[in-house]
């Protein structure tokens, strides 16, 4: 079974105040990626939303 890092290689991470980190979803391109990041951060505060990319391995 595939987990669809494949198809689906750039997550949003929610980061909290004391260094935990949550993914919140996965997107088949960084643009898509960003755009629900933005989506999520409230204008006005600290973003808490990232974008990374999914490492692959051999």
């Amino acid at each position: 079974m595939s987990d669809g890092s494949a198809d689906r290689p750039w997550l949003v991470i929610r980061e909290d105040g004391n260094g935990n980190r949550y993914r919140v979803g996965s997107y088949p391109t960084r643009g898509e990626a960003e755009r629900a990041a933005a989506r999520l951060d409230r204008p006005g505060s600290a973003p808490l939303y990232v974008v990374e990319r999914v490492a692959r391995h051999p």
